[in-house]
């Protein structure tokens, strides 16, 4: 399988997910809704480490293979969390803000090496982190009976696990922004002296 396929394999799956998470705000689809983003994010996760392993141990490096590798993460990314927020249990403010955070969080990572800092994959709230908590209340809430499902009142709007959820993320993702931001510029600054001595 061609590891390009692969990477759009992973972003049916991350779309898929997306919907999935949207529907569940449809009465009657709840619980069916949280199983099927499960299956979409291991469908993603697999297409997305499957991509680049397949890539280079098949010796089938290709020139467009950085572009497949990254734009069906970030749209993926955008679908999940887009469709978190209009979830059971959610607000669509909060899934737009975590699509936001991603996306933040990446264009630092790919920011770095063009400046030439070595890519930062540090969290609390990378990628992997991200897909975990979603995949955990998304499980949760397709398997569990609806009396073990909390939901906060506020505002008119009933808070549950998803809304919690992206909270924990927006705000890890700003932890995760600052340390990124603070070891690329480290490693911008040791690459400059490194220059320097060398001049």
């Amino acid at each position: 399988v061609s590891p390009n396929v692969l990477s759009l394999t992973g972003l049916a799956g991350g779309l898929g997910t997306g919907l999935a998470l949207a529907l569940t705000a449809v009465s009657g689809f709840e619980r069916a809704g949280f199983l099927c983003a499960v299956a979409g994010i291991i469908v993603r996760t697999a297409g997305n480490i499957l991509d680049g392993t397949v890539a280079v141990e098949s010796g089938r490096l290709s020139p467009v293979g950085e572009l497949f590798n990254e734009v069906p993460d970030r749209l993926s990314d955008a679908a999940i969390f887009i469709g978190a927020g209009c979830a059971a249990g959610s607000h669509p403010l909060l899934g737009m803000s975590a699509a936001l955070m991603a996306l933040f969080i990446a264009y630092l990572r790919v920011e770095g090496k063009v400046a030439g800092a070595p890519q930062e994959y540090c969290g609390p709230m990378a990628k992997a982190q991200r897909m975990v908590i979603i995949l955990v209340i998304a499980l949760y809430n397709g398997l569990a009976p609806r009396p073990a499902q909390p939901v906060v009142q506020w505002h008119g709007q009933g808070w549950g696990l998803m809304a919690a959820g992206l909270i924990v993320i927006i705000a890890g993702g700003v932890w995760t922004a600052v340390r990124r931001l603070i070891r690329i510029a480290r490693a911008l600054e040791q690459v400059n002296r490194t220059n320097s001595r060398c001049l």
